[in-house]
């Protein structure tokens, strides 16, 4: 049995990486989920991921490491907490949106980011244009959704797909040769958009990519 030690700042992201691992077709993991919003509420407070922050994340990180093959953080804007946290740590600590960000670029052209929430913003930019100047310099461009984390915190989640959805539509509508939903969050929108043009999400692709470290 392979244990993936997951840690989210949101409750329901729980279910969406149960549910990404039943699609994934994998068997014989076990997914250990560690919720602590307060994290996020923190860097909402200060408008950003502050250095206490991140200490305390890839601590929380590297307590986890002890009893799993990997840990998987799912919150991209405590992103880099990850990496600050994996050279001490006895596993690998992967950022869910760290495969996201491969995968969105290999196909070079202008990548469209979606995020939900102002803090993730800067986190993803830099975690996607690396993954770009690494392989296909593709473009990038980060966009919040308006409106989208106020609905989801007033637990209005059909309205918070529903303008994801629109917002990744709109993009793909404007030429867009890859869009990508940088919150996991928001993977629930993907499939309120036809088959051939549906967003890139990070739950499955992010769980893979842990479930191959921890095998390696």
């Amino acid at each position: 049995m392979t244990r993936i030690a997951c840690l989210h700042t949101v409750d329901s992201n729980a279910s969406v990486f149960d549910e990404a691992l039943a699609a994934t077709g994998l068997t014989g993991i076990h997914l250990h989920h560690t919720v602590r919003a307060d994290l996020l509420a923190a860097a909402e407070r200060q408008g950003r991921l502050t250095p206490e922050i991140a200490a305390e994340t890839a601590a929380l990180l590297r307590g986890l490491s002890a009893e799993a093959d990997a840990v998987l953080l799912t919150c991209s804007t405590l992103g880099p907490a990850a990496e600050a946290a994996a050279p001490d740590a006895p596993v690998p600590i992967l950022r869910v949106d760290e495969a996201l960000a491969t995968e969105a670029v290999k196909e070079g052209g202008r990548v469209v980011v979606l995020c939900a929430v102002e803090t993730t913003v800067e986190p993803t930019r830099r975690l996607f244009e690396e993954a770009a100047a690494r392989s296909t310099g593709a473009t990038i461009e980060v966009r919040v959704v308006p409106q989208a984390w106020a609905a989801f915190k007033a637990g209005d989640r059909d309205r918070y797909r529903d303008l994801v959805a629109e917002a990744a539509g709109a993009a793909r509508a404007e030429g867009a040769a890859r869009v990508a939903l940088a919150q996991a969050s928001m993977a629930g929108a993907a499939a309120r958009l036809p088959a051939d043009t549906r967003p890139l999400t990070s739950p499955t692709v992010g769980l893979a990519a842990a479930v191959a470290r921890a095998g390696a």
